[in-house]
């Protein structure tokens, strides 16, 4: 028990209360060790069990789901770690630009100066992806349910930066104004082929990561587009995504190379051709 730390050693370390951790204990969430004389002891499997369960609980499980999720199986920390780390590196991005935007406006202010255009657009933009954010919370609260919102995290951990970049989605919105544009068009044309695999190669980063649970879900969070598309814009419109589905079922049907998949969905591809 070297490596072990007293409940008293936990608390002061970590900032948790001690009844915090006595109720996660109650609700069979940690199993601390104990001295000959009756006192609990962390060793590190249980100061990771411990960090896991504040991890989860910020974003957003109640203990009950925490519960489940250990119940059912083992999370992999390191991953859950780069989901984390992506997600506040994006938001440290947005905050740093948000912070910039704003000591520009008051600087102006404070000087005397009529806020420009530009400084209001800003502003304006900050406060608009500030709300976005909000919106997409809610949409995704509704079609996800906790868990698989938390193994959706671990699962994208490595693509998140890049996911979440201003950049990746103009790429979406140029590609779905060239859909848009082009529309109506047969499924089956070439031209429908050439945006289908436009469109799965510009979702590579997901294909790499995506289990057959979280590509099911997704599909079925956009085919529900209809009921939120006034919320939030994914960049693409529902009439897109309606066609880019039929081209690619049409596609796939007709035995074309569509693009990168899955590596899963590319074995069963392999297996119902032999």
């Amino acid at each position: 028990m070297d490596d072990s730390l007293t409940i008293n050693e936990v608390v002061r370390r970590t900032g948790l209360t001690s009844r915090a951790l006595r109720f996660y204990e109650a609700r069979g969430l940690l199993s601390p060790l104990r001295t000959s004389s009756g006192r609990r002891v962390y060793s590190p499997a249980q100061l990771e069990r411990i960090h896991q369960i504040v991890t989860l609980k910020k974003a957003g499980l109640s203990l009950a789901q925490i519960g489940r999720l250990f119940d059912n199986k083992p999370l992999d920390l390191a991953q859950l770690l780069r989901g984390q780390l992506g997600i506040l590196s994006a938001q440290a991005e947005e905050i740093a630009v948000a912070q910039n935007n704003l000591a520009t406006a008051l600087s102006r202010i404070e000087s005397g100066e009529p806020l420009d255009a530009a400084t209001l657009c800003s502003l304006i933009k900050d406060g608009e992806k500030t709300m976005t954010e909000d919106n997409w919370k809610q949409v995704i609260d509704r079609y996800y349910t906790p868990e698989e919102q938390a193994d959706w995290l671990a699962n994208a951990a490595p693509i998140l930066p890049e996911f979440s970049s201003e950049a990746y989605r103009d790429q979406w919105k140029e590609l779905s104004s060239r859909i848009e544009a082009a529309l109506p068009m047969p499924p089956d044309s070439e031209q429908a082929l050439a945006f289908v695999r436009e469109w799965f190669t510009l979702l590579e980063p997901f294909s790499k990561v995506a289990t057959p649970e979280m590509w099911e879900g997704t599909a079925r969070l956009y085919e529900a587009m209809p009921e939120w598309e006034d919320q939030v814009d994914p960049g693409f419109s529902s009439d897109v995504w309606a066609f880019v589905w039929q081209a690619t079922t049409v596609a796939r049907q007709a035995g074309h190379d569509i693009g990168p998949l899955p590596s899963w969905m590319e074995q069963q591809q392999e297996e119902h051709s032999t």
